[in-house]
């Protein structure tokens, strides 16, 4: 009679399969990236035989980020993908070849692939009833099999992203409504203060069996006041954290790294824009230092748009990384610096979690509760910066003046904030492992 071993978790893993709830679709986002690669290889490493299936639109670039993972295309009746050695290919060839790729097709199928969806959507009899906003959930059918769902750290449960908020709430009450475990790790919970969000919020949340939160200051007051139990909260930092902290250096950067975020949610003037350059440029001259510009976000190039003209003209400017590089690859670049100036949040993540300690730029609440909230989690690394016009100048450049001064003597206190949160991160995920196998059939040892 054949042998079975079990595993050290007591479960046959090849029986796991978990939905994971990514936050940004199309992988253009190097902070989401870097909590994907915590993530996945959490779940792997914990389960090596169990199925993760990760919500994407994007599924080869997905398998080149993330090779033990699988896409599942987010759509109403989407389900598990179909295995096959051809999916090897793009973990082979990598990011920055299947990149390329997978942005031109998605370019010229986009548009056609909608028109047909509407039409097949328009001759099917309704399946699904619209909810108090309009809204028709479209639901994934992976759900169904699935032994748990985690929606992955992020910061899209939020009045800034309503459309992704909703539809992690859509997919966690299905889940719930299943009785399957649900778990929401990393996450940046807040401001949330639309009538629909906050109804949706207070109706699902609480069903959730846990919920980690990237900081302290606002998320688990807010999470109380929507009725979610407070032994199912639990406060850890960002997942991303981890990436950060395992890839630090032994040594003191000697440059200053910018990144600048502009978008809808994070408004900043031209004359604004103007003199954060001025300054950085004028302050890095002042200590021989060089310009790192930090890309996070490669959405519609926002981020490349709002920070090269900052280091425009600059004599010592490092080179930026390329359209389709990884988490790593920008954490690497981020290692070059004494000192960070940014207003995008996980590039803030990867200096605090090596040392490097930050000047935090913000024109709105979201980025005042981000930012903040990182503060918190990091006492003494972050000293945020409105960006009003009104003595904008002396101000930046008294906190940057203060960062570079103060740098070498906070290193070792930001990285031991790093380490604690690492390790409450890891302690909540063994929270997210007992969900399943408290409730998973264990394998069998014949004899």
């Amino acid at each position: 009679m054949a042998n079975y071993e079990a595993d050290s978790t007591g479960i046959d893993s090849s029986t796991v399969r978990v939905l994971i709830e990514n936050g940004e679709y199309w992988l253009t986002n190097r902070g989401d990236l870097a909590i994907l690669d915590v993530t996945v290889r959490r779940l792997s490493e914990r389960w090596p035989g169990a199925r993760l299936g990760v919500l994407t639109y994007a599924p080869s670039l997905l398998r080149a980020f993330a090779p033990a993972a699988e896409p599942v295309t987010y759509r109403r009746g989407s389900r598990w993908s179909r295995s096959g050695p051809w999916w090897q290919v793009p973990a082979y060839a990598g990011p920055r070849l299947v990149g390329p790729v997978s942005a031109g097709w998605w370019a010229v199928s986009d548009r056609p692939r909608r028109y047909a969806r509407k039409v097949r959507d328009s001759l099917r009899a309704p399946t699904a009833v619209p909810d108090e906003t309009g809204r028709i959930p479209r639901i994934p059918m992976a759900v169904r099999d699935a032994s748990l769902v985690l929606a992955m750290g992020g910061g899209y449960m939020t009045d800034v992203d309503p459309y992704q908020a909703h539809r992690t709430l859509d997919l966690l009450e299905r889940a719930a409504d299943l009785h399957i475990p649900t778990a929401m790790c990393g996450q940046g919970i807040g401001p949330l203060t639309g009538e629909h969000i906050l109804a949706h919020a207070m109706r699902v949340l609480p069903k959730v069996d846990l919920i980690a939160v990237r900081e302290q200051e606002r998320g688990p007051a807010l999470l109380r006041s929507l009725g979610v139990p407070s032994e199912r909260v639990v406060v850890t930092g960002d997942d991303a954290v981890e990436l950060a902290y395992g890839m630090q250096s032994d040594t003191i950067g000697t440059d200053i790294g910018v990144c600048l975020r502009v978008a809808g949610y994070s408004p900043v003037t031209d004359r604004a824009q103007d003199v954060v350059g001025r300054v950085l440029r004028g302050f890095a001259g002042t200590v021989d230092a060089g310009l790192v510009p930090l890309i996070v976000s490669e959405y519609e190039a926002e981020d490349r748009h709002s920070t090269m003209p900052l280091v425009d003209g600059f004599p010592i400017v490092r080179p930026t990384v390329g359209r389709f590089a990884s988490a790593r690859d920008l954490v690497s670049e981020v290692a070059r610096c004494r000192v960070l100036v940014t207003g995008a949040y996980h590039v803030a993540v990867f200096a605090l979690a090596q040392g490097i300690p930050v000047v935090g730029l913000s024109t709105s609440r979201y980025y005042d509760d981000k930012l903040g909230g990182l503060s918190g989690m990091f006492p003494g690394g972050v000293e945020l910066v409105q960006l009003a016009e009104d003595g904008l100048d002396e101000r930046l450049t008294r906190a940057i003046h203060r960062m570079w001064r103060e740098a070498p003597g906070l290193r070792s206190d930001l990285r031991a904030q790093a380490r604690a949160q690492v390790s409450a991160s890891k302690q909540a995920f063994e929270r997210v492992f007992a969900l399943v196998e408290s409730e998973h059939p264990h394998r069998a040892t014949e004899q």
